[in-house]
């Protein structure tokens, strides 16, 4: 498993566990030296039983010889028979009976030596990995071994004593009885003899089984110690997998701390975009609310709205984005009589038209002067000629006034035609002005709107993929705190098992 170089440093496991290997080692030592006190108090035991057999073969050794010799101190007084075969049987069964026990307490003496080395010899050589069952058992055979010949011994020591009673108590008689209790001596020595042996063999054949079980113990310690090796291997890479999952369950923390961190910072900016949609939405309404007032306010004071490029001059009555124009229903009715195309190309047309009403009324009142010149020119010979000329002077009288009435109503549409004009005017710059900054407004208002689109359309993307990784690292820390229980299972049923 590899892991990056953001996660924690792991320590070696040499020195995580120094402790919990010195705890073990301690008590370790500690069982050992319990051991081995227990076994120097077996071998202690031991000794101290050997000692108390030795010194009882001793004391029966002593007893029988002190009993022979006042045996002998007893029967001075008999026939010179009896003397002659007591005296030569007595010293030579005292040689006998002497060497017999000197040959047994001898062998007895060298069996236990030999035993006490060679059990302290495989004490030495198998150290603390002898089970202390082996040390019981051995002591057991070690006691019913050397039990049952010290029996022997005491009741072949009294075999002789008896026959020494026997003997003493007999009087006369007692030169025909030396023969046969010298033969049951011997026998005795060689039952001994026999019984020694067969210890012997029974001695050869518990250290042969001693020597399998310990061949079998240490062969067990063997297989226990490669087994605990392995576990110890198997431990330590479960705990080195340990510490890689807690160092990966540690990034991924850090990386979900870190997605945590930007989805709040996220979430806050969305808010904040949020609140800026808000106010400019309040904004656009009450924009909206301004036209609506504008619209009342143009339909109660009878005005019409003219677009820059309405076609055909069409008059429309509902807001149109672009260049518009508010004017009168008299100055809508003007323009829709200019004709055609955009509203300064009709104005322009209007303006032509007034030039040429002007310059018509310019020549209409040159032409109205030289009226009146040659009126006043001729009044000079009407009356001469006023006879003559009553009929004439009528007609000039009612084309006079047909002129000065067709100037009246040339002069009210001229000045009714500028003070439109002025109207228009005034009327065009205020509207001008206030589409500009409509304009102006409702661009800014539209590339906001644009704006906060793309980046709630942005923030709604980033959260959807924050929300995905969130709910990935959910389940990839979900799937390693599986992994983990099932490691310490693992782990508790390991320990439980050692």
């Amino acid at each position: 498993m590899g892991t990056p170089g953001s996660g924690r440093k792991r320590t070696p496991v040499k020195d995580r566990f120094s402790a919990e290997d010195e705890a073990l080692s301690n008590i370790a030592r500690e069982a050992e030296a319990r051991l081995a006190a227990k076994r120097a108090a077996r071998a202690e035991a031991r000794d101290i039983r050997m000692r108390e057999l030795e010194r009882q073969q001793k004391e029966g050794v002593e007893d029988a010889l002190s009993l022979r010799s006042l045996g002998s101190h007893r029967n001075p007084s008999k026939d010179i028979t009896g003397t002659h075969w007591s005296r030569a049987g007595t010293p030579k069964r005292k040689d006998i009976m002497y060497d017999a026990v000197k040959d047994r307490s001898s062998r007895l003496s060298s069996l236990n030596h030999s035993y006490s080395h060679s059990y302290g010899m495989k004490k030495r050589s198998s150290g603390s990995h002898k089970d202390p069952l082996l040390d019981e058992k051995s002591d057991k055979q070690y006691a019913e071994n050397y039990t049952r010949p010290s029996s022997r011994n005491s009741a072949s020591a009294t075999t002789p004593l008896s026959g020494n009673s026997s003997r003493r108590g007999s009087g006369d008689t007692s030169s025909l009885v030396d023969p046969d209790t010298s033969l049951s001596e011997l026998r005795d020595i060689y039952d001994l003899k026999d019984q020694i042996q067969d210890v012997e063999g029974r001695y050869m054949q518990g250290l042969k089984e001693l020597k399998e079980s310990l061949s079998e113990v240490e062969e067990k310690y063997k297989k226990a110690m490669v087994s605990n090796a392995q576990l110890d291997n198997e431990k330590n890479n479960l705990i080195y997998q340990v510490d890689t999952l807690k160092d990966v369950i540690e990034e991924q923390e850090e990386q979900m701390a870190e997605f945590y961190r930007e989805n709040e910072e996220k979430s806050k900016e969305l808010e904040r975009q949020k609140h800026m949609c808000s106010v400019l939405q309040h904004k656009m309404d009450e924009l909206k609310e301004g036209l609506r007032q504008r619209d009342e306010l143009i339909e109660k004071h009878g005005l019409v709205i003219i677009p820059d490029g309405t076609p055909n001059g069409d008059v429309s009555h509902e807001p149109v984005v672009g260049a518009i124009t508010v004017v009168s229903q008299e100055a809508a009715q003007v323009l829709e009589s200019a004709g055609e195309g955009p509203l300064d190309v009709r104005l322009r047309k209007l303006a032509g038209e007034k030039e040429e009403l002007l310059s018509q009324i310019r020549r209409l009142k040159l032409q109205l002067e030289e009226e009146r010149q040659k009126c006043s020119r001729s009044e000079g010979s009407a009356a001469d000629v006023a006879g003559l000329h009553n009929g004439s002077d009528l007609q000039f009288i009612e084309m006079q006034r047909d002129a000065n009435r067709q100037i009246s109503d040339y002069k009210f549409k001229l000045s009714k035609a500028e003070q439109d004009i002025t109207t228009l005017e005034q009327n065009i710059s205020r509207l001008e002005g206030q589409v500009l900054r409509y304009k102006t407004a409702a661009e800014n208002a539209e590339k906001v709107e644009d704006e906060l689109k793309a980046e709630k359309r942005k923030l709604q993307r980033e959260l959807r993929t924050a929300l995905d990784k969130i709910e990935e690292m959910e389940m990839t820390n979900s799937h390693l705190a599986k992994r983990l229980e099932k490691m310490k299972a693992n782990r508790t049923a390991l320990l439980a098992q050692q």
